[in-house]
């Protein structure tokens, strides 16, 4: 007996992968809608990522310290669940906000412009965004961002340029953290920079400790110029 095939594509091939792209589609949409309130309010928005466990909280946490005193600054984080990133940085005396994305491994746009309400615009110089700990999911979402910061800690390794190279060519600066550490681990500041900018040959790379103070007031100089430049355009 001969059993006719099927034509048919399998189950959702062809539909998940167009899926896919209007998902794609319809955040950088949003992500525009985002980028022009930003412009308006002249708010500047960055958008950090990292491996999770990177220091992107304590940095927030330091950033804050060092600048609070002298520009508004706010924070938004994306986790998985939970609110004690963000509680952490409140400490700082910081408005933040926690996005609980239940799962998802990255924020998107239209979860970004969801909580702008929440905030002050026009009196808020810097808006980080903290995503999600994750080098490969956020490396495809635009959150409208004016630059985006990725952490490469030491305790990492340093191959992950290479490995993940979307999210270092997406990037506009690297931030190697932990740098207290480097006398101590099998990491070479000059591989992974040099392998960074083989992807990525415009990305500006910078050592920091959070913990030690090590590099903070050159990150923090770097954010008041980006401040300055975007208020004065």
């Amino acid at each position: 007996m001969n059993i006719e095939k099927s034509t048919k594509a399998a189950r959702g091939t062809v539909q998940c992968e167009n899926t896919n792209i209007n998902l794609l589609k319809a955040n950088d949409y949003v992500a525009e809608i985002i980028r022009n309130e930003m412009k308006k309010s002249n708010t500047l928005l960055i958008n950090i990522t990292s491996s999770a466990g990177s220091g992107k909280t304590t940095l927030m946490q330091k950033t804050a310290e060092k600048l609070k005193d002298k520009i508004t600054l706010a924070v938004m984080v994306g986790d998985l669940e939970t609110e004690r990133d963000a509680e952490r940085i409140r400490e700082s005396g910081i408005q933040a906000l926690q996005i609980v994305t239940g799962g998802i491994c990255h924020l998107e746009a239209q979860m970004i412009h969801q909580v702008l309400p929440e905030y002050k615009l026009d009196d808020i110089d810097l808006l980080f965004i903290e995503n999600v700990g994750n080098l490969v999911c956020p490396a495809s979402f635009d959150l409208g961002e004016d630059y985006r910061v990725t952490l490469m800690a030491s305790t990492e390794g340093d191959d992950k340029p290479k490995k993940y190279p979307r999210m270092f060519l997406t990037s506009d600066m690297m931030l190697i953290s932990k740098c207290d550490l480097l006398p101590y681990l099998p990491f070479s500041v000059d591989a992974v920079t040099k392998d960074a900018l083989e992807v990525n040959h415009e990305l500006e790379v910078m050592q920091i400790s959070a913990l030690k103070d090590e590099g903070i007031d050159e990150w923090c100089d770097w954010l008041l110029e980006k401040i300055k430049q975007k208020q004065n355009n």
